[in-house]
């Protein structure tokens, strides 16, 4: 007669949610105090903790993701390509059709793809699906370039104008301390309790930064929405240009070297095998101090902050040839390494924001587009001179020499400006 209590208590919890929710105070960017402006700030970086967090755990678990679903090594390492597929094709498509959403539900609806592609790519290792797995990453790395590019406008708008390259790094700070905390945690979950369980786990990271994002995020009513039309004008601007084309080929060389390293640590500098994680975390943590070092450069001058990274690049890169033979050197250089190759990325990002004009998003996101072809043709770069037997101290060469290009590049940009 009365219904089952039970069933009445949980309808009354969901009330009351639903009212607290409707009671939510969520403040216009003018209204923030510094408290707030922090906390925000703090939020977007957890996102780009959750999106490096993603981007980097299959590397560590293919071997045991290929002998679970039976498919060759080949095969498994599509399953890191789809990643980089849906950040080169997303990042595009979502910034010049997003344009006139608001950033506060943009963010959060990014947010919310990436903890559907990570749970798509948990019930694929449930149901020992191979496409689910593929198709997963795909999602997953389809927001990747976009909640990037508007976060870091976020940030860059709420931020004086004085610490926007700060404000830009500690954005970036979340992806470069996923590589120190959060990938390693989540590849040690992987390896002891099933790689599926290691996806569940992102995609509770994932969802938990939405949440934090729907609860802290503020009306973004100062930043103003584009059209389609609006956001394909930054094509049009040379300096973005010039921008996206010193990240795909500078960047390069830090890809040139880091997709080898292994080998080069162990046979070239002789350091044990078992030590390569330390090396990995050093990298890591010297990536965290090069964010933030890029994000003031870039306060201070962002053109000169960009020359003085990608020379130190050329020198590091080139010393790194001689330096790889030993092992107390190669881990010094390297470590300088991770340093200017994080320091690189805010330091990008601002200058896009100064060349976009109106059309910030789009360029925003290209940046990570250009990085991730940086990835892809440093790799390539670096493979093909080792298969033609130049030995393991070859990809530094080619990594300096794509340093020196970047820099070539630089001088009409400047000149141009």
């Amino acid at each position: 007669m009365f219904g089952d209590p039970g069933k009445t208590h949980k309808f009354l919890l969901i009330e009351l949610w639903f009212r607290s929710v409707g009671k939510l105070h969520i403040p216009d960017q003018t209204a923030l105090d510094s408290r707030r402006r922090l906390l925000v700030m703090i939020v977007l970086a957890c996102g780009g903790f959750s999106i490096g967090t993603t981007e980097s755990l299959p590397v560590g678990l293919l071997n045991e993701i290929s002998d679970s679903l039976l498919i060759s090594e080949q095969s498994a390492g599509r399953i890191v390509s789809a990643y980089a597929l849906g950040v080169v094709i997303g990042a595009p498509l979502i910034t010049i059709f997003s344009g006139g959403m608001p950033r506060r539900k943009l963010l959060i609806l990014l947010m919310g793809a990436l903890a559907l592609g990570d749970i798509l790519s948990l019930v694929a290792g449930l149901s020992q699906s191979y496409l689910a797995i593929v198709l997963g990453r795909f999602l997953a790395g389809f927001p990747h370039g976009a909640y990037y590019a508007v976060a870091a406008l976020c940030a860059a708008a709420i931020a004086p104008p004085e610490h926007r390259g700060r404000a830009v790094a500690m954005v970036s700070a979340g992806n470069a301390i996923s590589r120190v905390i959060g990938t390693p945690v989540t590849q040690a979950v992987g390896h002891h309790l099933g790689w599926p369980v290691a996806f569940g786990l992102v995609s509770i990271i994932a969802a938990s930064t939405m949440t934090a994002l729907w609860l802290v995020m503020p009306h973004m009513s100062q930043m103003v929405l584009t059209d389609p039309r609006q956001e394909i004008g930054a094509l049009k601007r040379k300096q973005v240009w010039f921008t996206l084309a010193m990240g795909a080929i500078g960047f390069g060389g830090v890809f040139a070297v880091f997709t080898y390293i292994s080998w080069v640590m162990t046979d070239r500098a002789g350091v044990p095998e078992s030590s390569l994680a330390l090396v990995l975390g050093i990298y890591g943590v010297c990536s965290v101090f090069g964010n933030w070092l890029g994000g003031r450069l870039a306060d201070l001058s962002v053109d000169f902050g960009i020359l003085g990274i990608l020379s130190a690049l050329a020198v590091i890169l080139g010393g790194f040839t001689l330096a790889s033979k030993a092992a107390p050197t190669a881990i010094f250089f390297f470590a300088l390494l991770g340093v200017f190759g994080a320091a690189l990325v805010p330091a990008l990002q601002v200058r896009l924001i100064d060349a976009a004009g109106e059309a910030k998003t789009l360029a925003g996101a290209l940046n990570h587009s250009a990085l991730n072809i940086a990835n892809a043709s440093g790799a390539a770069l670096g493979g093909a001179v080792i298969a033609a037997g130049y030995g393991y101290a070859a990809p530094a060469v080619v990594g300096a020499c794509l340093a020196l290009a970047a820099i070539l590049i630089w001088i009409p940009a400047r000149l141009l400006r």
